[in-house]
């Protein structure tokens, strides 16, 4: 951990601060296995609304 002193004798610490990395653009396998998660998502977020207005509905 890192610590410092300042003039009237308060310590401040710090966190250690995590190595960093660079992030890199998606290939194709990686971009077409994210839409077909998105589109799935879709669709059970559509199944999900549909439910709740058909269960209101009945009610």
């Amino acid at each position: 951990m890192y610590t410092t002193v300042n003039e009237s004798g308060q310590i401040n610490n710090y966190a250690n601060e995590p190595e960093m990395y660079y992030s890199y653009y998606p290939s194709n396998w990686e971009q077409g296995r994210y839409a077909k998660l998105g589109a799935l998502a879709t669709v059970f977020i559509g199944v999900v609304l549909m439910t709740a207005v058909v269960v209101t509905s009945i009610a």
